[in-house]
């Protein structure tokens, strides 16, 4: 279980992950080596997975995000195929399968439409097992984070 302390050390991490330690330690009131050892500890425990940079799209000119549903035929998605498969590819940011029915939710980050069309008909589409798609172009985002609430 963690402490309060470690708590607000995660709270600030997830603001700011190139924070320095000197800095950390001066807003949670430990020492900078106390605090480091907490971090390393975290991270052998597996509640930090690791640390990376968030790009922004814009100048790599990948405006456009798309949520896809992937209909699939469950017959060929022996151990999760076609989910290691879409996950495979590079514009594939996100890739969930869905209770209910079986599909996938895929969220994937391109250039334009024009992109977009082309990578369903010939990545998605192409890939064995996979039924049809259902897809929802992104107008406008309000709110896009990898952060997760901690109590």
């Amino acid at each position: 279980m963690l402490d309060e302390k470690s708590l607000e050390i995660l709270k600030i991490l997830q603001e700011k992950a190139r924070i320095p330690n000197t800095e950390v330690s001066r807003e949670v009131g430990l020492a900078p080596s106390a605090v480091l050892e907490r971090i390393r500890k975290m991270e052998n425990q597996g509640i930090i997975d690791g640390y990376e940079v968030r790009l922004n799209p814009e100048r790599f000119s990948r405006n456009q995000i798309a949520f896809i549903v992937v209909d699939c035929d469950s017959r060929e998605d022996h151990e999760g195929a076609i989910g290691n498969n879409l996950a495979k590819i590079d514009e594939i940011q996100e890739v969930h399968y869905l209770a209910g029915k079986d599909c996938y939710l895929v969220k994937m980050r391109v250039a334009d439409l024009t992109e977009l069309n082309t990578v369903l008909r010939q990545k998605i589409l192409n890939l064995s097992g996979v039924l049809s798609t259902m897809t929802y172009p992104v107008l406008e985002t309000y709110k896009e984070t990898a952060k997760i609430r901690i109590l």
